[in-house]
């Protein structure tokens, strides 16, 4: 916003419909190919030695015409638009869908409005508290503003190909070089994993939507300068860099083995505390402490233990 309160100028909208000059292809077709010919086939004839000027500048005249009838035409498909230019200025942009002819003096630049899917290379980003990732997107894009797309971007960058159409492969290289920019942004914002002091913490691997709908605002945020839009952006690949990737492996394995033993741990003590209640309340056996302790201990050992223990049976003989 500007000191009086308006909006910058890469976020207004100046496009609007061309309301110049547009006929039918096919009706242009019969007054370009048909009728014009007739007229100077006319003027051939007619003219004679008296009026010998009239019909060299008459035929003249509509030979100018026919050339210029045959250079107005364009076809247009569903989901295109040509932005009009007139000597420098910009005159609108048609969306009809059709055979057209308009003012040959007018410049016509083909722009796709279709929708362009993009697959981001994985790149090495470091994350929130620097540990090197590999992450990787999908993204989807189409023009919005035809605008700027023409104007406000360098023209060097968007060189035309044939037909004057704007050069799709410029496009998709500004797309994916705000795209990386963007995606490093939002990675350098969050930790691969959950870490020790914020364990309820976003994280990029447990983010999920939040994480994609960040990443697609802040793609669009850089985008709208350009007058294109992003429809869906998110993450396809997301992994350890291999110089950290097998360190991290061991510590996540060495997390899950103390997950798993805590929890081993948590059974086996319900489990005992279970058999020495039965055991007191069916008076299956009077324990002194030194026994129930030794009981505790043994029973621990067989829950606990990776291996199994070969048990060993009390006959009651020394």
């Amino acid at each position: 916003m500007d000191c009086i309160g308006n909006p910058p100028l890469y976020v207004m909208n100046r496009e609007y419909e061309y309301q110049g000059l547009c006929i039918n292809g096919f009706m242009m077709i019969f007054f370009t190919f048909i009728l014009v010919p007739l007229l100077i086939l006319g003027c051939l004839l007619t003219g004679g030695e008296s009026n010998l000027w009239l019909s060299v500048g008459g035929t003249a005249i509509l030979l100018i015409v026919f050339i210029l009838g045959c250079v107005g035409y364009f076809i247009q498909e569903p989901n295109e638009a040509r932005v009009m230019i007139f000597f420098g200025k910009y005159v609108g942009t048609s969306h009809k869908v059709g055979y057209f002819w308009v003012n040959p003096f007018i410049s016509r630049k083909k722009i796709s409005l279709r929708i362009h899917n993009m697959d981001i290379d994985p790149i090495k980003v470091n994350d929130k508290v620097g540990n090197p990732v590999m992450i990787g997107m999908v993204l989807v894009w189409r023009v919005k503003d035809t605008y700027k797309v023409v104007f406000d971007l360098d023209a060097s960058s968007l060189s035309t190909a044939q037909g004057g159409s704007l050069n799709n492969a410029a496009l998709s290289n500004f797309v994916r070089i705000q795209s990386d920019a963007a995606l490093r942004e939002v990675t350098s914002h969050f930790a691969y994993d959950p870490q020790p002091d914020a364990p309820d913490e976003l994280t990029l691997r447990d983010g999920g939507e939040a994480i994609n709908d960040l990443l697609e605002q802040k793609i669009n945020d850089r985008l709208a300068m350009a007058g294109i839009e992003v429809v869906e952006a998110r993450l396809n690949y997301l992994a350890y860099a291999p110089e950290i990737a097998a360190v991290m492996l061991r510590r996540q394995q060495a997390a899950a083995i103390i997950t798993a033993r805590e929890k081993i741990v948590e059974g086996a003590v319900s489990m005992v505390e279970m058999a020495l209640q039965r055991l007191e309340q069916h008076n299956v056996v009077e324990l002194t402490p030194a026994a129930k302790a030794a009981m505790v201990s043994n029973l621990l050992v067989v829950l606990c233990g990776d291996e199994p223990v070969t048990p060993m049976v009390n006959t009651g003989q020394d």
